[in-house]
């Protein structure tokens, strides 16, 4: 059959008359990573990349089409903000969309010389027009509270528009912008984070990774979000091991586990004489250590939290 798995991607959305039925709740991308579900209830044909017009605030806004099947809670959002698609995008709209781009570079641009001009202590990040025009908006980073009332001003007598500065963080400026990590993927905070967890020096205590800061800092500064990614595996794993820091007896004598390397499935021992001996697992059994990684329950793959309640014995 053409198109292979995709089609059965596509059958909760087939009706009795054989028709495709569109999903009635799709998700827009914006500039910047910016995304929202938008109720279609006109049933309009879209395709992931599509470029669709959109209700919004005192207007109208333009994005392409990111996922036709949104959460449970992200469609529950749009039906309390009531955000709707009003219709696919014309020729004549993508280039309109292009000449906006190409303002938003001059804005930024200009915007920049003004806050300069009034001596503010801001660093801009990015510009986005709104597709209709009624609206600019100017994201900015900023170590504390910013007066700019005298700077929305200027822009207003420029742009003869609505103008709105927002204030975000860090963290938020590298997803608006993008760019690629250490490792040579997409940030993940620009490519699927939703929502920015708290992460602390614990996490990378926990897996054993060297404490230096330039290692563990990603491109916004702050720890790399992907240090609680494996958090919990590693909290696993670590159950077939001595302890860390803990005495141990060996073959050898007394010491202190020293260092664990889950995936050599090693430990270093520190001896009272400063020497350090490496053993693997087999080799703690063979001294009469028991432990198994069944001990403890394995992490669920997403990430959530184990079920500790204990089943009513029967």
């Amino acid at each position: 059959m053409p198109g292979g798995c995709r089609g059965l991607q596509s059958v909760e959305h087939i009706t009795l008359t054989g028709k495709a039925k569109m999903p009635d709740y799709i998700e827009i991308k914006f500039k910047g990573e910016r995304k929202a579900v938008f109720h279609n209830p006109l049933q309009l044909p879209f395709r992931p990349g599509d470029y669709a017009i959109v209700e919004a605030e005192k207007g109208e806004d333009c994005g392409r089409v990111n996922n036709l099947h949104p959460t449970r809670k992200q469609i529950e959002e749009c039906k309390e903000q009531k955000r709707k698609i009003l219709r696919k995008a014309l020729p004549a709209d993508i280039i309109k969309i292009r000449q906006k781009q190409s303002n938003e570079s001059r804005a930024l641009d200009s915007c920049r010389n003004k806050v300069k001009k009034h001596n503010l202590n801001m660093k801009l990040v990015d510009c986005e027009y709104q597709f209709d025009g009624n609206k600019i908006t100017f994201y900015f980073t900023a170590e504390k509270r910013v007066d700019f009332r005298e700077l929305v001003k200027d822009l207003a007598g420029e742009y003869r528009t609505r103008i709105e500065l927002r204030q975000i963080g860090v963290r938020d400026e590298a997803k608006r912008l993008g760019g690629y990590g250490v490792c040579g993927r997409k940030l993940c905070c620009a490519a699927w984070i939703k929502e920015f967890k708290p992460i602390s020096t614990q996490a990378a205590k926990e897996q054993n990774l060297p404490l230096n800061p330039n290692k563990l800092a990603g491109s916004c500064g702050r720890l790399k979000c992907c240090l609680i990614f494996e958090r919990d595996f590693y909290n696993w794993a670590v159950t077939a091991f001595p302890e860390l820091a803990k005495p141990i007896t060996t073959s050898r004598g007394k010491g202190i586990v020293h260092r664990i390397d889950i995936f050599k499935e090693t430990i270093e021992v520190r001896y009272p004489d400063e020497e350090i001996e490496t053993l693997s697992i087999t080799e703690l059994e063979k001294n009469g250590y028991r432990c198994d990684k069944n001990c403890a329950d394995k992490p669920a793959q997403n990430g959530g939290k184990k079920d500790n309640k204990k089943k009513d014995s029967k």
